[in-house]
């Protein structure tokens, strides 16, 4: 099955405003991976963006993935864009 990676960027204070979503988003991804749809997600040492590995059979699906996860909905991540990953080594 094809990877891709996600790069997304967070809102500002997004320690703060992430609060309320924060364990709905973990179990999210935490069933994600259970699935076997998400290889690894989180951010960057400075929160400003979010970096994800995804095994799906397609684009559209991690699009879903992304889009159903509370931060998307509540604007936690405020974009984001999705590329086919080869994985060399």
């Amino acid at each position: 099955m094809p990877k891709y990676i996600m790069w997304g960027k967070y809102c500002d204070d997004v320690l703060e405003k992430r609060k309320p979503y924060r364990q709905a988003h973990l179990d999210g991804i935490a069933a994600q991976k259970e699935a076997g749809q998400v290889i690894t997600l989180g951010p960057t040492q400075d929160t400003t963006m979010v970096f994800g590995i995804y095994d799906a059979e397609n684009e559209a699906t991690v699009r879903q993935l992304v889009e159903s996860d509370p931060y998307w909905e509540n604007g936690i991540w405020t974009e984001y864009q999705v590329k086919e990953w080869i994985q060399a080594f």
